[in-house]
């Protein structure tokens, strides 16, 4: 099978070499694993952040979001079948998307949405499940609920920010704040559903004052969060919640403590690196998210269609995800 790999970290984007076309050999399933035949992926911060920092002693299949149809199951496979469509983001322990077979368990895979092609379902399965995850696992807010509470998405215009703006707004009563800095993507964050976007790039108080919000009851820290990290502090509310799905160095939790904020950290990779007892509910999730993206309820997040799946397009891809400019998700689809 085709797959596009890399062998050596850190080499810059326009060099050949970053990432290469080679042939290897199909997976054969595990008891609850699907062979997947890939038609469609996209890309996301953590593919450029893999290839850039972590060595490897033998080439690495990258990609986290894959959509394609199920070519065989493992023995103890019960939720598909073969010819099933079907969408995920994998496990960052395994093998990835890019390539043109791969093995995923069945616990962390959805049925794509039936309303959607290959590119538009590519663009939500990472983001989807982190977004799910960030709102209602972490910061646990009840589908319903969150009647006069504010929540500000620092970085609303990327792939994760543009689900969650939408999770937030049509399953919740939450007031949605988000961020962006461009007006492309000051536009694309209202027309998901955002009640207002403000200036990340602008002092964040004086903007939330002038929309008479004092203070606020929930951030999600998409993004550079070490470098709002002090605003983030000053604008929440005593007993805040703050979630968070970047790297910052380091945070000093000390500065919570006399507003008793509590910290939140969001991993959508934990369930399937650990297999824990719940890893079924990213399945569950993702059908769910298939099937309010098939009655109108939410919508795709695809920015961008970089092309076909090959070395020189996802090159591409990850240089524009670097560039932190891109809006919504980049996909690539088909051989």
């Amino acid at each position: 099978m085709k797959a596009i790999v890399y062998t050596q970290h850190g080499l810059p984007l326009d060099d050949a070499n970053a990432l290469v076309e080679i042939e290897l050999p199909k997976p054969q399933p595990g008891p609850r694993d699907l062979l997947v035949a890939v038609r469609a992926v996209s890309v996301n911060p953590v593919d450029t952040k893999l290839r850039a920092g972590v060595p490897v002693t033998e080439p690495r299949i990258l990609g986290f979001d894959a959509v394609g149809t199920v070519a065989e199951v493992g023995s103890e496979v019960s939720l598909f079948r073969k010819g099933d469509e079907v969408f995920y983001a994998g496990s960052i322990v395994r093998p990835g998307s890019n390539a043109e077979f791969q093995l995923v368990d069945e616990r962390i895979v959805g049925h794509k949405p039936a309303s959607l092609d290959d590119a538009h379902a590519a663009a939500l399965p990472l983001t989807a499940i982190t977004a799910w995850e960030l709102l209602f696992d972490r910061l646990r807010v009840p589908e319903g609920g969150g009647e006069g509470e504010t929540l500000l998405i620092i970085g609303a215009g990327g792939g994760v920010g543009s689900i969650l703006v939408q999770l937030a707004r049509k399953l919740t009563r939450l007031n949605v704040i988000g961020t962006a800095s461009r007006e492309e993507t000051s536009r694309w964050v209202r027309d998901l559903g955002a009640h207002h976007v403000i200036d990340h790039s602008k002092p964040l108080a004086a903007q939330l004052a002038a929309l008479g919000v004092t203070h606020v009851d929930h951030v999600a820290g998409l993004t550079h969060t070490a470098g709002y990290y002090e605003q983030i502090v000053d604008i929440l509310k005593p007993q805040g919640q703050f979630g968070i799905i970047d790297d910052p160095a380091t945070l000093d939790a000390m500065k919570l403590k006399k507003k008793a904020i509590s910290l939140h950290w969001e991993s959508m990779f934990t369930r399937s690196m650990f297999e824990t007892p719940d890893m079924i509910r990213q399945h569950e999730l993702l059908d769910r998210v298939a099937a309010l993206i098939d009655d109108g309820t939410l919508c795709t997040t695809l920015g961008e269609n970089v092309g076909k799946i090959d070395a020189a397009n996802l090159r591409r891809a990850y240089q524009l995800v670097q560039s932190h400019k891109a809006r919504g998700k980049l996909v690539l689809a088909g051989w």
